[in-house]
């Protein structure tokens, strides 16, 4: 049976497809990516979209499609985006890639990815897109925490009577914090999939002032980060050192298409380098 000629120039050798569902906001569309492997070791990574109304991807077009990936995909890996906006920030790189399209053309051969990352998501929302894993999920990585931080920003222009009193409101919410950090992290590993934490980055405030004071904030908060990482043996992203220009932010607090690239390697390089089994958490990062 002659494929569809939409699909004709994409049926080389062994394809790997991402999935991936567009924003809320965006039109209810949903995309597959089909890419050739065999031309990824030469450095040339052709990326080819069809964009298809939901419902229809199951559609004759897309039979033939179907039948190749179950019987010559040969993916058997498949790390998982949980969070917020840190993997979800399409909407901030207009005509650019994203931290899903940067990981797809970064990943090895035998992998595929999908978000399940939400713009502007808590670690609430953590617990809910856990109820949406893939059966098929072999790894993950989560970045929580900046929109609960975030959420308790207003403390930082609270008037104080002392330095005293105003590290004691920072305690609390440290506190508060960390309790709940610990116990969504345990939900997560409570699916027992080898796992990677992100730091929460610092943030990127035109006034130096207020960008000086956000980032000792968060330095306090992301210490609850790195203590709940190393007490389970999870390895962690540091995203303080990895986006550490300008340039890696679209705003003052969401990547930009170059601080998604780097995202991106280095959720590589803890799939590949990483000793999954050595139950060691190590600071990735690159």
């Amino acid at each position: 049976m002659a494929l569809n000629a939409t699909w004709q120039p994409i049926v080389w050798g062994r394809l790997a497809f991402i999935r991936t569902v567009l924003p809320s906001t965006a039109s209810p569309l949903t995309t597959w990516r089909a890419r050739a492997p065999w031309r990824r070791k030469s450095g040339e990574v052709p990326d080819i979209a069809e964009e298809l109304p939901a419902g229809r991807a199951a559609g004759p077009a897309f039979a033939p499609i179907q039948a190749i990936l179950a019987e010559d995909a040969g993916m058997t890996n498949k790390i998982v985006l949980l969070g917020d906006s840190v993997f979800d920030n399409r909407a901030y790189v207009t005509g650019g890639a994203d931290v899903l399209a940067h990981l797809v053309r970064q990943l090895p051969i035998e992998w595929s990815a999908d978000l399940l990352a939400v713009d502007g998501s808590v670690m609430a929302g953590v617990r809910q897109q856990l109820d949406s894993l893939p059966a098929d999920a072999t790894h993950l990585v989560v970045s929580m925490g900046g929109n609960d931080a975030l959420g308790v920003s207003s403390v930082l222009d609270a008037p104080s009577r002392s330095v005293a009193d105003a590290l004691l409101r920072l305690a609390e919410i440290r506190e508060q914090f960390c309790l709940e950090y610990r116990s969504t992290l345990d939900a997560v590993l409570a699916v027992k999939l080898p796992t990677a934490v992100c730091t929460i980055y610092d943030v990127r405030y035109p006034n130096p002032e207020e960008r000086r004071i956000a980032v000792t904030a968060l330095s306090v908060l992301n210490d609850c980060i790195t203590r709940a990482a190393a007490g389970r043996g999870v390895p962690v992203i540091d995203l303080r050192i990895i986006c550490d220009e300008e340039a890696d932010f679209a705003s003052a607090i969401e990547p930009s298409e170059q601080g998604g690239g780097k995202i991106a390697a280095a959720i590589v390089s803890f799939l590949t380098k990483h000793e999954i089994r050595s139950g060691r958490a190590e600071l990735i990062v690159r």
